[in-house]
């Protein structure tokens, strides 16, 4: 370790899968340290906290009022999200947590202002923006590769499983609402990240397989951007094999980014360049085979953070992406456009 890099004492709480690949990549970096995980289970968080050398405990309030704590890591499911942050700002902790910023567009501008009054950072975990195809693909949009946008489209979905109504993910109460919420948001913050915020969208909701209803396994949507920019995008549990698209059109070429590696397939990006004579385009493609170090580096970037350079995920950008959720559920229920309240 550098003589001169501070380390950001860490508490993690929640400790699923998501919990555990935080609380891993906080152990790996030089700039952080692992003091406690929290879980509302005492063995988990006891076999946690063995695996990661740390403290456990089922008692978050405890963890975020221990005054050596600088940093909190909220991995738990959505109805605890926003609670946990509130308390952890007004403690002075730093937040990174889980997407969504909380249930609903309420929920987030409630965790947007705690973070003002507090004057601490908070990072909404989008860890997708850090994929190597992703990454690379906004990149080259920046850049002019593709000339102006005309429009993107996304497809994201699993197999869901049997059983699903009795788990948090169905309880309305506890989600907030479905895929549309759970994987869909993945995609209005690439959205957000690529084209900005949408003016309208217009949305359909359905509850093909799972008995979850009122929350629906598959989310439609449809959303218009200043400049007539159009975006589509279909979210699924019912997508039995699973899958990741997501295309970039613009006018003088498009990128394509396929898989997330693993059960969604080799992550790959494919550049294709319009001909101005007409005919197929010029096309290089670029696979990304190594490991998902997303998280490590949505860690880093939340570090960096800490230390005053922009960052990706802030409040600001999450709220953006929830009010974008918030007139598609409005939209899915009024069964008309919605517009987009900022």
């Amino acid at each position: 370790m550098g003589a001169n890099v501070r380390v950001y004492r860490t508490a993690v709480i929640g400790c699923g899968l998501i919990g555990k690949r935080r609380a891993k990549v906080c152990v790996e970096h030089e700039g952080s340290r692992l003091d406690v995980v929290v879980d509302n289970d005492a063995a988990i968080a006891q076999a946690t906290g063995e695996s990661f050398g740390c403290a456990a405990t089922t008692d978050w309030h405890a963890a975020i009022a221990n005054p050596a704590i600088d940093i909190v890591v909220i991995s738990t499911p959505n109805f605890m999200l926003a609670e946990i942050a509130e308390a952890a700002l007004a403690a002075g902790k730093h937040v990174l947590l889980e997407k969504p910023m909380g249930r609903n567009i309420v929920e987030a501008r409630r965790i947007q202002a705690a973070a003002l009054r507090a004057d601490r950072v908070v990072k909404v975990g989008f860890n997708h923006r850090y994929h190597p195809a992703i990454s690379r693909a906004h990149e080259l949009f920046r850049s002019g590769e593709i000339g102006r946008a005309i429009n993107v489209r996304a497809r994201y979905g699993h197999g869901g499983r049997p059983g699903y109504e009795r788990e948090w993910r169905g309880n309305p109460e506890m989600a907030g609402g479905g895929e549309l919420t759970d994987q869909g948001v993945h995609i209005l913050d690439l959205l957000q990240w690529f084209i900005g915020s949408p003016e309208r969208v217009f949305s359909r909701l359905q509850t093909a397989v799972w008995p979850i209803a009122p929350l629906e396994d598959n989310g439609f949507a449809l959303l218009e951007y200043p400049g007539n920019v159009i975006a589509s995008f279909h979210t699924s549990w019912t997508q039995w094999k699973n899958l990741f698209s997501f295309e970039v059109y613009g006018t003088e070429g498009s990128l394509t980014i396929d898989g997330l590696g693993k059960s969604y397939g080799p992550e790959r990006l494919i550049v294709a360049k319009r001909r101005p004579e007409g005919g197929a385009p010029e096309m290089v493609e670029t696979a990304f085979p190594g490991e998902d170090e997303s998280w490590a580096l949505e860690w880093a970037d939340f570090l960096a953070g800490l230390d005053g350079a922009a960052y990706l995920g802030n409040p600001d950008e999450g709220v953006a992406v929830m009010a974008a959720l918030d007139a598609l559920y409005r939209s899915a229920s009024e069964n008309r456009p919605a517009s987009v309240v900022p």
